[in-house]
């Protein structure tokens, strides 16, 4: 049954492989980072998930440029947004270095994808220990899922009392290994079957032009959802968005058409407070 937490839009606005060649509006300074977290707040999102670069534009996992970027969003919109950062690896950092940027950043939340921190039982332990540091920092862990199976390990861990958190958000990732990495609102039956672990707060993330339909499946079924440049340029009918904020916009009129109300950031933290 769907849960009657209203529905949070996050804005994942550059990821980490996508540059101006792909979309001119895709932000990588500070600055430009700050325009697209106004531009989304006033378009209906609570959430900005943040990736920074280094000066050649390439993906980066660094304290000072987390800082920088940190300071321009909360000088352009105060706290209306819950700001997250990203500990994406994309091949470049190891584990520990993931959690070393985190706990240095100490950011208000943090994507963790389970695989990248998980790559095997020996690092179970490490794992819980960096959540255990996460909640008493106050840091908001989310936790990348990009198949069900990774659902149930981590349900496994928490029956371990591996997760010391009782309601760990979690982001299901949909179609990042099919062909042509494009989503379907039907990517997301599986991790929403009886056989996995239903996690008490979750969202959904999804690549293609049927992303804002994949997100509005998620929320009309209890679910939160994110969108972006990141993961998507385009709008449902098949143009290119103009800026991200053309995607919360998209997202905000198929929710409230389905008959749902959004959450601000402070009701999103609200979701968030017994985590």
């Amino acid at each position: 049954m769907p849960n009657q937490n209203r529905v949070a839009i996050a804005v994942a606005p550059n990821g980490g492989r996508r540059t101006k060649a792909d979309h001119p509006a895709l932000p990588i300074t500070p600055g430009e980072l700050a325009d697209v977290a106004a531009a989304s707040l006033e378009a209906g999102a609570a959430m900005i998930h943040v990736h920074v670069r280094d000066r050649d534009g390439r993906h980066l996992l660094d304290v000072e440029a987390y800082r920088a970027a940190t300071a321009a969003i909360r000088a352009s919109v105060g706290d209306r947004l819950v700001l997250q950062i990203t500990s994406e690896a994309l091949g470049l950092y190891r584990p520990e270095e993931q959690m070393r940027v985190v706990l240095e950043t100490r950011p208000e939340a943090v994507s963790l994808a389970l695989r990248e921190f998980v790559p095997g039982p020996t690092h179970d332990a490490a794992f819980a220990s960096f959540l255990e540091t996460l909640r008493v920092e106050k840091v908001t862990p989310q936790i990348i899922l990009y198949t069900p199976e990774e659902a149930s390990y981590l349900a496994a861990l928490a029956g371990r009392g591996l997760i010391p958190f009782d309601n760990l958000p979690v982001l299901y990732v949909l179609g990042r290994y099919t062909v042509g990495q494009t989503s379907r609102p039907a990517d997301l039956l599986p991790f929403l079957a009886p056989s996995i672990p239903a996690a008490r707060h979750w969202m959904v993330c999804a690549f293609g032009d049927q992303e804002v339909a994949s997100v509005t499946a998620a929320a009309l079924l209890g679910g939160h959802a994110r969108v972006g440049f990141e993961n998507n340029l385009f709008l449902p009918d098949g143009t290119l968005a103009s800026g991200n904020q053309d995607l919360v916009v998209a997202t905000r009129l198929a929710v409230e058409a389905c008959g749902l109300t959004l959450a601000d950031a402070d009701a999103l933290r609200s979701q968030w407070s017994d985590a």
